[in-house]
């Protein structure tokens, strides 16, 4: 074993041409050798270079994190305005408002940070993993963890995990699309001289992050990671955040709709009193404490709260949340598009029979679809390894020339290989295609005979027939070439010898049908888009009973028009023999429908596909560039457990509505009861230590909204964000709340005969009494007794009324301001607050009935 890296005092400088330096002299700079860093040199990198990855931001110190919530202007000038007051004279009101904050925000901070972290480590629990050498043995390690001079093992399906330059490389092809656009693969060899080495994508003889693996394996030193790398380069477009979904929107419009009008109350109030010569410290602290309690400054943290709790919920239903956004998206889903293997299927292939054109058994279709399987350098797909597990074959005799790597645009490979003193080329794929391209074929006796019109004709009603009985099915060929033919092309691949067939079963599944027709009755369409021909894909939907409204195949696709697919897509949901770039097409043609876009998949192929759904679907077991790709992981290939998903997301979005709606109907009825009262009352209606006091008693009381329950009918159909609701809802239910509170007003200046003291005290604990008790109305579009909420919910809030009336009861209720109030306040309380939710109840059932009219 060599001798372990020396430790350098510093970090290294990386290369900057890194395909062009001889691999001695990059090894020697990077101060590594090919048996890897030891754990010691790579912590010293780490913390040099920092992660490996060009696209995360570095978060900051969790005790910055906490002082940055003060930078809120608010919060400031609050602390400021009592730091005044305190200056002359009334410490006590400042010691208290500092508390409320202090309280407020360690509250916030403290569920925030807790939620992102749970998500986190979901997230990094099925983060893409690198085989690297560190300490002189082969480990997996998180990509992020990477370091220059680290030495990486690439097999087919992995992602480049960073700028590396290769040491070693066998039948090496990668897809460069993302930094050059070009979708077929490039063959990468090791050596010290690149070939077309003007740019980083042409070398040959270095890898780039962000490509991928189609087929072969290499071993590489990793030169340049995080924003170094080639595609870290790419700052621009890495820097700019991928579109907001319409629940980003919709959060940040209401946000800002209440924002404005937060503004022009606070205007208001200053001027009145103003004009009406009030104290001006005390009328700025009433101000700036009144546009605290109006902002909806718990929305992120309740927003980030819920989806972090949806995203452990789905996490215990072998669903893993990269994206917390896509939690919406799921929610939203209203078609889903799948491959069939897996889903609709058992994913349990067999070779079940090598069969030559005639349907007859064939050793020598066996022979060379082994052979093919065994020398092919890709990611093994779940056909090659059923028929190296069918049973054994002597590879004694044979050995590997080349390869022409599969493809999704040829649908096969080829292997070149020895058989004795004889060179052939082995061909397997798409049988249709593989007879298109023969020119004749083997008999039982092994004797080679043109392939005419009737004999073709023969194939094909064999090959038919096998589809018909739901077999999964690879046509097999080959042609014999000159030994001094040492690579294999794309152009070799014609005028072939017809073999057989290689002929698999994958039983359907028998829960897959039900699945389908629960989610179809749930509002989602499930549509199939598969490598397979039609009949196999046709037999697979009768065997489920699942009907098929329409097929489309892959080459009618390629034929239509944009507008004509657009036509097609709703009806048909069977789409066959399609490739990654078809896919992508349907996808994006029922988007540009209004419809919101699963995809479900995880090959190599399927990456296009998932970035371009709406919310993209894969499995623990995939591909490193579809896991890379995908919002959500199962880690169970089944698509019951997308159905439990998308209910879990359906009921994210009610919980977080039914924040969005508390505070639309209390903050904009606020507003006007805190207008009317500045105008009528000749003292400030709350003080400004009660209005935050309020505000906090009000925020911590909705903390239990994530852990509601949600009513079974609310997630029976997708669930959009839908800001025209909202804003309807507030311009309906705010001025019902704001009527309650001037009965309140009226009460307590002519039936109590209120002075500054007990009306401040009233309006508190009837402000806090109806904006909180109001959640068991809104939170359900029934009648409220007809829907149970949590218990959690249920004791926050109550004990939300029951702390507001305790305080006005108790001497520490002077620190605030309060006084006790009559018995006889405590029955108006009690009337009212019924009356009001009465209301409410009443209003809701018309509201959503003219809703409903209008959709």
């Amino acid at each position: 074993m060599p001798p372990p890296a020396p430790a350098a005092t510093a970090a290294e400088p990386e290369p900057e041409q890194i395909w062009q330096d001889p691999t001695d002299s990059l090894l020697a700079r990077l101060r590594t050798h090919p048996g890897g860093l030891d754990s010691n040199e790579v912590q010293a990198r780490l913390a040099a270079f920092g992660p490996n990855d060009a696209a995360t931001v570095k978060r900051n110190p969790l005790w910055l994190q906490f002082l940055a919530r003060f930078g809120n202007p608010l919060i400031l000038i609050l602390l400021i305005a009592s730091a005044v007051s305190a200056a002359t004279g009334d410490v006590a009101s400042f010691v208290v408002i500092f508390c409320i904050i202090m309280v407020s925000i360690i509250f916030d901070f403290v569920q925030e940070v807790r939620a992102q972290n749970a998500v986190e480590a979901l997230r990094q629990s099925v983060a893409v993993q690198a085989s690297t050498r560190r300490d002189g043995q082969v480990v997996s390690v998180p990509l992020h963890d990477l370091v220059p001079g680290d030495i990486v093992e690439l097999i087919a399906g992995d992602l480049i995990p960073a700028d590396s330059r290769l040491l070693e490389s066998r039948d090496l092809y990668i897809n460069q699309a993302l930094l050059t656009g070009e979708p077929y693969p490039v063959e990468k060899q090791a050596g010290n001289h690149a070939a077309g080495a003007d740019n980083p994508a042409g070398a040959s003889n270095a890898v780039f992050a962000g490509t991928s693996v189609i087929s072969g394996t290499a071993t590489a030193l990793v030169c340049r990671t995080g924003k170094r790398t080639a595609l870290g380069q790419l700052a621009t477009s890495l820097a700019e955040k991928p579109p907001a979904t319409a629940f980003t929107v919709g959060i940040r419009r209401f946000g800002i709709l209440i924002m404005r009008f937060t503004v022009l109350m606070v205007l208001f109030v200053v001027i009145v009193n103003i004009v009406f010569h009030r104290p001006m410290l005390q009328s700025l602290m009433f101000a700036v404490a009144l546009a605290v309690g109006l902002t909806p400054e718990l929305l992120p943290m309740i927003v980030t709260v819920t989806l972090a709790r949806s995203a452990m919920q789905m996490a215990r239903r072998k669903v893993i949340v990269k994206r917390l956004a896509a939690i919406h998206d799921l929610g939203a889903m209203t078609v889903l598009c799948t491959d069939k293997t897996g889903t609709l299927t058992e994913a349990a292939i067999r070779l079940v029979r090598a069969v030559d054109g005639h349907g007859a058994d064939s050793p020598h279709a066996f022979a060379c679809a082994y052979v093919n399987s065994r020398f092919e350098s890709g990611m093994k797909s779940p056909l090659d390894e059923a028929i190296l597990a069918a049973r054994p074959f002597d590879m004694a005799d044979f050995r590997k020339v080349d390869e022409v790597p599969f493809d999704f645009e040829r649908r096969r490979v080829s292997v070149l290989v020895d058989h004795g003193a004889a060179r052939r080329l082995i061909v397997k794929g798409a049988a249709e295609d593989l007879l298109r391209l023969s020119g004749a074929y083997q008999d039982a006796d092994g004797v080679e005979k043109p392939l005419d019109a009737a004999a073709r004709a023969a194939f094909q009603a064999t090959l038919d027939g096998l589809g018909a009985q739901g077999y999964r099915v690879l046509g097999i060929a080959s042609r014999t070439v000159d030994a001094s033919h040492r690579t294999a092309m794309i152009a070799d691949e014609s005028n072939l010898v017809f073999t057989g067939f290689a002929v698999f079963l994958d039983p359907p599944k028998t829960s897959a049908g039900a699945t389908i027709r629960a989610l179809a009755q749930a509002g989602v369409a499930v549509k199939v888009l598969t490598g397979d021909n039609e009949l196999v894909s046709r037999h697979v939907f009768a065997e489920i009973g699942v009907p098929v409204t329409g097929v489309l195949t892959g080459a009618a696709i390629e034929h239509l028009t944009a507008e004509a697919l657009l036509g097609q897509v709703r009806r048909v949901n069977l789409f066959c023999r399609v490739n990654p770039q078809q896919k992508q097409r349907v996808l994006l043609a029922l988007k540009r429908l209004g419809e919101v876009v699963g995809f479900m998949g995880d090959g190599i192929n399927d990456a296009p596909a998932l970035h371009a759904a709406d919310v993209g679907i894969s499995v623990d077991g995939a591909a490193d560039v579809a896991r890379a790709a995908a919002d959500l992981i199962l880690l169970e290939h089944d698509l019951s457990v997308v159905r439990e998903a998308v209910a879990a997301g359906r009921a994210t979005v009610q919980n977080v509505s039914k924040y969005v709606l508390m505070g639309a109907s209390s903050n904009f009825g606020n507003m006007f009861s805190m207008a009317g009262a500045t105008l009528i009352l000749p003292f400030l209606p709350m003080l400004p230590i009660q209005v935050l006091l309020n505000n906090l008693i009000y925020n911590v009381s909705e903390i239990a909204i994530p852990f509601d329950r949600v009513d079974p009918e609310a997630v029976e159909r997708p669930v959009k964000w839908d800001i025209r609701l909202i804003e309807r809802f507030m311009l309906v239910f705010g001025p019902v709340s704001s009527l309650f509170d001037f009965i309140t007003f009226g009460a307590l200046l002519l039936l109590f005969n209120a002075g500054e003291s007990l009306f401040q005290t009233g309006w508190f604990i009837e402000s806090i009494t109806t904006q909180t008790l109001v959640v068991f109305c809104i939170r359900t579009r029934r009648l409220f007794f007809q829907s149970r909420p949590r218990l959690f919910l249920a004791a926050m809030n109550l004990g939300a009324v029951a702390l507001a009336i305790g305080l006005a009861m108790v001497s520490i209720g002077k620190w605030f301001g309060f006084v006790t109030p009559p018995p006889l306040f405590f029955v108006f309380l009690v009337v009212a607050t019924l009356a009001y939710l009465g209301l409410v109840e009443v209003t809701k059932v018309f509201f959503y009935r003219f809703m409903a009219r209008q959709q």
